[in-house]
């Protein structure tokens, strides 16, 4: 083989990888994003995964665009592993239909009227229809179908090239030597991984070895184990694309990984014991393009066969292989947020509503973690705080940033509202959880430096801290549930809580002229009252944000100026009630 074939094999290599990923991107534009709806909606049981799975890969022609899809939707929650481990079996099994379509170079093999469908013929007849489809056609629709057809005519010019160049390796005594060395399994198993991780592409592996066929040299004992390694060397580039994601994320990919290593395992297992007792005799016969297309997809509806009764065990299997991380459960929700759904608004809305909705419990959780410090301060729960406004800060960065590009999708009338609303109150999350840090940093400070409050500021302080803490619950409470009947609650609460803040001060000056309390008392005292007041501000800013939704003008003050100037029924009786409940 001399380098005038080298480089025409390479060359060859170079068009048939084109092409695939021509073919395959245009295929996924024809289709849009129906599929990760329908990957996303019909995948309720491992039957209709394995069906989906094996469908939408033969539209798009790769098994790791499946299968990265897949980890996509779990790592954001909404799919469970256990649903994505179908999809993935389907994947597996879909892939192999790239080797059926390579098979149309065979038909013009057959002599006669079928001459016209030679490799030449029917890839120029192709490439023809694809350059005036997609230079001609002002619809973006032909464009892609042209995208498709194209791809396809570079593809078998490819394989035609490589077919070509090593067509002369039949005669290559060492070349032979060395494929004979391939039909020990573990050997054949590994060349074939170690082949399938360089290109990334299982397809494009087994469209190489279709061309290696067309030589004749090809046996049916070193084309299996290859195949076999092919099967797990695809996994590779779903391992990749899940570095970033979450535990369940990575388990999916895993999964692709564990799916195809048991299904070598045991269909090796059962196919060379089988073989060694009954010896088959088709082992040592030459391979064609059809025949390697059929071993393939055989092969891969084996595995599927024997390992899809056991889906559940397998999701146990990869949840042992891959551990829960602390952190990043804490941070799961954030996985929502994915960017592939920005392109579905109906999705991406919901899944911005579940992540604040989160994001919102969390600043809740920590403003009460941050209040039972001042009684019973740790550093263990000092952390804990520290901790959880750092992931609340991230939670801000990431939903801002979402959100901001969402808004520049075409949204409908109630995202926009929804939107809208997200992107006022986050930043009162946020702002939320500083100001519980601060009340934990005063609880440390006063912890450390054996600061005692007389009891009368006690009492007022424990008062002070129940109302804001109803505040904050009820603010909270009416953002979750969209409750606006809740939400008109909040304003007359915190106009409460305001004057409680303005009583204590004063009752404060006068524990400092009595001598009870002392400036250093006071510091940390102050600081509380600023914290806390600052907190049930915020919950104002949540609850207007929500009424003033209704009348689509975001204008706090003039609100809250019109609610206190007309003193509504609603507002004198909420406001009577928590003067009442929450009284020095």
């Amino acid at each position: 083989m001399g380098i005038s074939n080298v480089v025409a094999l390479l060359g060859g290599v170079a068009l048939f990888l084109f092409g695939m990923a021509l073919m395959g991107d245009s295929l996924k534009k024809v289709a849009g994003s129906k599929l990760e709806l329908v990957l996303f909606r019909l995948s309720s049981t491992p039957l209709k995964g394995i069906l989906l799975g094996t469908g939408v890969t033969a539209v798009i022609q790769s098994s790791s665009a499946t299968s990265v899809m897949v980890v996509g939707f779990v790592n954001s929650g909404m799919m469970k592993v256990r649903q994505a481990i179908g999809i993935v079996m389907g994947a597996i099994i879909g892939t192999s239909i790239t080797g059926w379509i390579i098979c149309l170079s065979d038909i013009g093999n057959a002599g006669g009227i079928l001459a016209l469908f030679s490799t030449e013929n029917l890839a120029s007849f192709v490439a023809v229809i694809g350059i005036l489809c997609y230079s001609f056609s002002k619809k973006t629709s032909t464009k892609h179908v042209g995208g498709i057809l194209l791809g396809f005519a570079v593809l078998m010019f490819g394989m035609k090239a490589m077919s070509g160049s090593v067509s002369a390796l039949k005669e290559n005594e060492a070349f032979l030597a060395l494929l004979t060395g391939f039909s020990n399994p573990i050997l054949g198993i590994l060349v074939g991984i170690l082949f399938t991780s360089v290109l990334q592409s299982a397809s494009a592996a087994v469209g190489i070895l279709q061309a290696l066929a067309i030589t004749g040299a090809i046996r049916f004992d070193v084309a299996l184990p290859i195949i076999m390694g092919i099967a797990i060397g695809a996994a590779v580039p779903v391992l990749l694309s899940a570095l970033g994601a979450n535990a369940a994320g990575r388990r999916t990919a895993w999964s692709y990984l564990v799916v195809d290593t048991l299904g070598v395992i045991l269909f090796s297992a059962i196919f060379y014991t089988v073989n060694a007792i009954a010896d088959f005799s088709f082992m040592t016969s030459a391979m064609t393009t059809v025949s390697i297309a059929a071993l393939n997809t055989v092969f891969r509806l084996a595995i599927v066969i024997l390992l899809a009764p056991f889906i559940g065990l397998l999701e146990k299997l990869v949840c042992k292989l891959v551990k829960d991380d602390e952190e990043a459960e804490e941070l799961h929700d954030m996985d929502r947020l994915e960017e592939r759904f920005l392109t579905h608004p109906a999705i991406a809305v919901e899944q911005s509503r579940l992540t604040v909705n989160s994001m919102a419990d969390k600043a809740r959780q920590n403003i009460l973690d941050a209040f039972n410090l001042l009684e019973n301060y740790s550093d263990d729960g000092f952390a804990a705080v520290e901790r959880m406004e750092d992931i609340i800060d991230r939670y801000e960065d990431k939903l801002g940033t979402y959100l901001v590009q969402l808004t520049g999708k075409e949204l409908n009338k109630a995202q926009n509202e929804a939107v809208s609303k997200y992107l006022h109150t986050i930043n009162d999350f946020e702002r939320m959880s500083d100001h519980a840090l601060n009340v934990a940093e005063s609880a440390k400070e006063r912890h450390e430096k054996g600061i005692l409050f007389s009891d009368e500021g006690w009492k007022e302080l424990n008062t002070l801290t129940a109302a804001v803490g109803e505040a904050v619950a009820t603010a909270i409470g009416a953002f979750i549930n969209n409750d606006l009947a809740l939400a008109y609650r909040v304003e007359p609460l915190e106009d409460h809580i305001d004057n409680l803040c303005d009583e204590m001060k004063l009752h404060h000056i006068d524990r400092l002229a009595k001598g009870k309390c002392t400036i250093l008392h006071g510091y940390i005292f102050n600081d509380l009252l600023t914290d806390l007041e600052r907190i049930s501000d915020h919950c104002s800013n949540i609850a207007v944000a929500m009424i003033e939704l209704e009348s689509a003008a975001f204008d706090t003050h003039e609100y809250i100026n019109s609610l206190n100037a007309l003193h509504t029924k609603a507002y004198d009786e909420y406001y009577s009630e928590y003067s009442s409940k929450y009284a020095l």
